[in-house]
């Protein structure tokens, strides 16, 4: 088992030194926080609510850091509770994400990826592929990339039978789909394939489904997209989320905080991915997350 970190050994120390000085008081349920593990749907995968996303400009602002320097931003934000990373194929970001986890225990942690639906291509030869380039004998998510159309689900047909195939390998143990667009996300509700899926979201609909795929602001269409949430969740599904702080349009706080207590408040996401460059982003999403769970 990985070492504790300072910090979850004082926790764990204090933890066990209240607990045996209340004798027969009665527990009190702790506020959920933002490095708590919660259950995605029927899926019954587990990841903690806040997972460290790497592809702010399809990764280049992770990978402008350099290999040293990112590596050490995943270890401080796995010794601070975040078990849940996510990449994806049209990132930059694959390889070096594989080798920052290097030296943590692969069922430590939950490790999301997307894959490029293209044509003429296999399915699983392209799992494989990625299975390589992340460095990892398995993926706990992957997820159909950049669904943008309403006939998606017909058209990856294919790539859901190849997902079915590797779930059945267990190279994959949950699968699901992102989408952009409300043409793409009106086809979730009802879709038996889908266990988790990936939505836009955020109080004022920056850069959050509207009529088509492009990645506009749509607060009119907010409402639409949180009935949709409301409605694959009683269904199921798991729920995570993107662009809470509007793809970096937020810069003042206090919109980042009402960003992150939309989501979980008035949407009921499950769990939700920020790009983070920075160890001081790191801090401040997990502040906001576990301000907007209390």
């Amino acid at each position: 088992m990985f070492p504790l970190s300072r910090r979850e050994f004082l926790k764990t120390s204090l933890a066990v030194g209240t607990l045996s000085s209340v004798g027969s008081l009665p527990l009190q349920a702790s506020a959920p926080k933002a490095t708590d593990k919660v259950t995605l749907g029927k899926s019954g995968l587990q990841v903690t609510r806040l997972a460290f996303g790497t592809g702010t400009n399809n990764g280049h602002v992770q990978a402008s850091l350099g290999q040293q320097e990112f590596s050490r931003l995943i270890h401080y934000a796995y010794d601070h509770g975040i078990r849940f990373f996510e990449t994806a194929e049209a990132y930059v970001t694959p390889h070096m994400l594989g080798e920052a986890l290097k030296p943590f225990p692969r069922d430590s942690y939950q490790l999301m990826t997307k894959v490029t639906t293209d044509d003429f291509i296999s399915p699983m030869r392209r799992i494989d592929d990625l299975r390589k380039t992340s460095q990892t004998e398995y993926f706990d998510i992957l997820l159909l990339h950049w669904q943008h159309t309403a006939d998606w689900v017909s058209e990856t047909a294919r790539w859901q039978d190849g997902v079915l195939e590797a779930q059945q390998k267990k190279i994959i143990h949950t699968r699901g789909a992102s989408v952009h667009g409300l043409p793409a996300l009106r086809q979730m509700p009802g879709n038996k394939w889908l266990e988790v899926a990936m939505i836009r979201m955020n109080h004022k609909g920056t850069r959050m489904d509207g009529p088509t795929e492009d990645d506009n602001n749509n607060p009119d269409h907010v409402t639409e997209v949180v009935g949709h949430v409301k409605q694959v969740k009683k269904e199921g599904m798991g729920v995570i989320s993107m662009k809470l702080v509007g793809n970096g349009a937020f810069t003042r706080h206090e919109d980042r905080q009402a960003a992150m207590r939309f989501a979980f408040k008035t949407a009921g996401i499950d769990s939700a991915t920020v790009g983070f460059k920075s160890t001081q982003e790191i801090d401040e999403a997990i502040d906001n997350m576990n301000l907007a769970l209390a």
